[in-house]
């Protein structure tokens, strides 16, 4: 399911406006951005929270050559899913 699908899903359900509910989803979907971009976790309740992990400098290998190269430290995201959520998926 896309952005587009789900937009159309809570409109049929709700009754209101795609063009609202796909700017409402937009919003919410950079203020999630914005606050994992400044290193602070996001938790929804009953869906999953998101947090920023740190990874550390690193020894890579090249797969085409073969040869030693050094992965340079970054950070990604983590999503941990919710009770609520794995029950339903279950």
């Amino acid at each position: 399911m896309n952005k587009s699908e789900i937009v159309a899903k809570v409109a049929a359900d709700t009754g209101m406006s795609q063009t609202a509910l796909d700017m409402a989803l937009g919003k919410m979907l950079k203020a999630i951005s914005d606050s994992l971009a400044k290193g602070e976790d996001v938790a929804i309740a009953g869906f999953g929270s998101f947090t920023v992990r740190a990874r550390k400098e690193r020894q890579g290998r090249n797969p085409s050559t073969g040869e030693t190269m050094t992965i340079k430290a970054s950070r990604s995201v983590g999503f941990k899913a919710a009770k609520a959520l794995k029950d339903a998926v279950n």
